[in-house]
Formats: C-alpha cells, structure tokens, sequence
C-alpha cells in the first residue's frame, strides 16, 4: 500500500471520513468538491482511497487534490483485496477522534456527514451514526428487508439496513471490535460490534440517488445479488460461531 499525502490540514481534523473508490475516476471530480466542502465546514478530513483502481482514477486524483488545501488526501492500495480492506487502508491513515467511511459512487451524498456531525460531537458515551436509506427501488428495499431480518434473527439484536451510509463513530470501536473482515461485510461487522459492546446507535435517513456513473461491483443483476447474499449468509455463521 502506497501513502499520498497531499500536505495535511492543521491542527488536527474533527473527524476523517474514509471513502474507497474503485474506477470511479467519472465521479472523482465532483466528489472531491463535496468532500472538500464537507472537510472545511465540519472540520475534519477525507481519505479518498484508490482501492486498486485500474482506470485513471490515479491521475485525476493528482490533478486534483492539491485543490483542497490538505483537506482530502489519498491512500493508494495497489491491488484490489475488497471493499472492507480499502477502508481499513484509510482508517489505518485517519487523525481524528470520530472516523468513518461513505460510498464514492455519490447515491450516498457525502454532505450527509454534516448532518450527523453534532450527534457525534455532543455524545458523551461511545456511539455510532449510520445513515438509513430512501428512495430505493422496491426490490432494492425487499433485499433489505430480508437480510435485516436474518441478521437481526442470527445475532439476536437490531440489525437493519447494514449498508445504509453513512457510518461514523468513535474510534475507539476499532480498538475494541477485534478482527475485521476485508470485503463488503465490514458493514454488517461494524453495527453488530457496536451492538455487541453497547454503543449508543443511532439512525438518521439520506436520500439514496440514482448511480450517476459506471455500475455497481455487486448490485447489477440477480446473478451477482445471488452471489453477494450467499458470501453474506455464510460470513454471517462463520462470525456468529465464533462468539
């Protein structure tokens, strides 16, 4: 894994918020305006990771950046290992108090963190944000629905919405939670750790927008839906047996 670190704010950031991106160089502009606006209101930091990215992903970053005055900076992973091991790339880089992570794809609006923000802040227990999304498509919501009620029935505790976006909390969850997984159930493994050791969760609703470029890497049919559900169910046994 290779560091940029594109001259980094002072003093140090409210909250870093972790964004992995993989071939997302179409959305990297406009993204990189609204983490930039998000980091400067909030007080805080972006870490954009590169997450193997095999489009120019890595060029528009460095043309970019240097925009945002050490407000986003990049980690770059030189080969896709997953979802969850990109973020755990940027956490890995994170100063901040209060971390997290978004989607780069921009159905989730990074500004949402702003709103989540004084929650945060003015919390004096251990606490995790997660967004809850609307304006979804129906089969998209009956997908939800199922696995919310399978995770919420395996672990006995409330599990809904696991992917909504986006996730914050208190860093010291990471010190606590264990051993993280490294692709798309990192979600699921937040909020039930968080559950576990008694956080304080609270859920607040973001508007989930159409896909403005590319496609998802999971979500295009029901083939790779199938696919995404039975790694889910089965990572899902593999943690509970552990406990």
């Amino acid at each position: 894994m290779t560091v940029s670190q594109n001259s980094q704010p002072s003093p140090a950031p409210a909250f870093s918020l972790v964004i992995p991106c993989f071939n997302e160089a179409r959305a990297l502009p406009e993204l990189i305006e609204r983490c930039a606006f998000v980091a400067r209101t909030g007080g805080g930091e972006v870490i954009l990771v590169n997450n193997g990215s095999t489009d120019d992903s890595e060029e528009v970053l460095k043309k970019l950046l240097p925009a945002s005055n050490g407000l986003v900076r990049s980690v770059t992973v030189k080969e896709n290992r997953g979802y969850g091991f990109g973020i755990l790339s940027g956490l890995a880089e994170a100063r901040a108090p209060i971390v997290g992570w978004t989607h780069a794809d921009l159905q989730t609006d990074p500004v949402d963190v702003l709103r989540a923000l004084p929650t945060l802040e003015d919390n004096d227990g251990p606490i995790l944000i997660k967004g809850r999304r609307y304006g979804r498509n129906f089969s998209d919501r009956f997908f939800t629905a199922g696995m919310s009620v399978f995770e919420s029935l395996l672990f006995v505790k409330p599990l809904t919405d696991i992917y909504g976006q986006p996730t914050l909390f208190s860093r010291e969850l990471i010190d606590e939670w264990g051993e993280p997984p490294e692709d798309f159930a990192l979600d699921l493994f937040a909020l039930y750790s968080a559950r576990r050791l008694k956080y304080r969760v609270v859920r607040f609703p973001v508007i989930f927008a159409p896909r403005k470029f590319g496609s998802s890497s999971w979500n295009f049919n029901f083939a790779a839906k199938r696919k995404f559900i039975k790694r889910t169910v089965s990572y899902s046994f593999a943690l509970r047996k552990k406990l």
